[in-house]
């Protein structure tokens, strides 16, 4: 049982928004293993004891991700599990997740997919323990999920660009060099990055009006060499303000979109609307999206160390997985970026889960 606070469910439609579209497919070297397992290669394989848990049990699901609730009626998107081509996850428990972190504090930073992914492990935890207490509050930008019994808080804080935007007097500023936003990151023992949907931004949506950088204020810049600054900026700080023997980092990854079907050679379908299967294999048509080596080699600099979730190639296969008509927007709102709860999101905490507890083989 539990309660939460109103405001958490309002979360601002500019927060949230359907994003660009890129090729969905990733064929570069997965560069994050452990022990020799690459969790990262495999295929998507039919389980019928999947979704590990129904959205229906899960009552604090924002409206984004709830496609049964907004009347999707195919289910088989649900039922599939990642398979690594070499070894196997050990299914999430969620009762040893909270032992292993009680009174600690888990954080996920960043946009709309941190959401996603956030709003999934809250799900695969409270769904397995729905008798344990927990209270939910949100306080500025950051949302907390705290199980009361056992004293662990997941957090959300919502930071698009990791690093900070300012507003001053000529109207919003991204400042690549600058992360004070980062003062609510320093002591949490699980800290999972992500940035990368609204670099590309322009327009209306586009929330900021300037950039500086080294001191110099410009209109806009190549917006892919602006994310590698970021990135850079964010590895420097996990440098200075992370001790590793406290805090474990991860970073995300790219999570793919599916609105152009030729990308997968369905020219005749219409983006990610009325897919119900994944693509079979353990590999898709299409190049990786280059913001993929830009945070690989950003990673690469971190002397602290920073595992990379890299979900990019298992998450291009799931066409099938997106909300489509079945989210916020409703048929005027096509989503082929976000994720349906239960779903995709809940292979990246399993994987998570296999990367902190080594119980795979």
């Amino acid at each position: 049982m539990g309660h939460w606070v109103d405001s958490i469910v309002l979360i601002s439609s500019y927060y949230f928004m359907v994003l660009v579209p890129f090729c969905c497919c990733n064929q570069l070297a997965n560069a994050s293993s452990s022990n020799g397992c690459d969790l990262f290669t495999g295929r998507w394989i039919y389980d019928p004891s999947y979704p590990l848990y129904h959205a229906s049990a899960c009552p604090f699901i924002q409206r984004e991700f709830s496609c049964q609730k907004n009347g999707r009626r195919d289910l088989l998107y649900a039922r599939y599990r990642w398979q690594p081509s070499r070894c196997s996850i050990t299914r999430f428990d969620a009762l040893n997740f909270l032992k292993k972190f009680r009174g600690k504090r888990i954080m996920f930073v960043g946009d709309s997919l941190s959401l996603n992914q956030w709003q999934s492990l809250t799900c695969m935890l409270h769904s397995a323990l729905p008798n344990a207490k927990f209270h939910i509050t949100r306080f500025a930008d950051v949302s907390t999920f705290e199980f009361q019994g056992y004293g662990v808080k997941v957090m959300l804080d919502r930071s698009l660009f990791l690093v900070d935007v300012v507003e001053e007097k000529i109207g919003r500023v991204l400042k690549l060099d600058s992360i004070e936003g980062g003062q609510l990151w320093k002591g949490i023992d699980l800290l999972i990055f992500n940035t990368w949907h609204w670099w590309n931004r322009r327009g209306p949506t586009q929330p900021w009006d300037f950039i500086e950088v080294r001191g110099v204020i410009k209109k806009d810049m190549d917006r892919m060499l602006a994310f590698e600054t970021a990135l850079r900026t964010w590895a420097a700080w996990v440098d200075a303000n992370v001790n590793p023997s406290k805090s474990r980092v991860f970073f995300q990854g790219i999570s793919p979109s599916h609105y152009n079907a030729s990308s997968w050679n369905e020219p005749k379908e219409r983006s990610c609307l009325g897919q119900t299967r994944p693509l079979l294999g353990s590999s898709c048509p299409g190049r990786a999206p280059p913001a993929l080596g830009v945070l690989k080699k950003a990673l690469s600099t971190v002397r602290k160390g920073v595992t990379l979730l890299d979900i990019t190639m298992l998450s291009s296969l799931r066409k099938d997985g997106h909300p489509s008509i079945y989210g916020t927007g409703g048929p005027s709102g096509m989503d082929c970026s976000h994720w349906c709860l239960a779903g995709v999101p809940d292979t990246w905490n399993e994987i998570l889960y296999s990367l902190i507890f080594g119980v795979h083989g």
